[in-house]
């Protein structure tokens, strides 16, 4: 199968799917990779949808921050 015909065939099926109200589709909150400013430490943040920036304390070293 080549990578067109699968993408139809899943596109068909999610279709058929959502016909028979079977499906779902929910949004979440989104996850965020950033670095702490002070130590340099890698953060997961999870944002509420639509929130540009959220304020976080670095997991290491405590430091409170915000994302870009």
């Amino acid at each position: 199968m080549s990578k067109q015909s699968m993408r139809e065939e899943a596109e068909r099926l999610i279709r058929e799917t959502m016909a028979r109200k079977e499906l779902t589709i929910k949004q979440g909150n989104t996850r965020i990779e950033t670095t702490c400013g002070k130590c340099g430490a890698p953060n997961r943040i999870s944002a509420a949808k639509g929130a540009v920036r959220v304020k976080f304390a670095c997991k290491q070293c405590g430091h409170k921050q915000e994302t870009l």
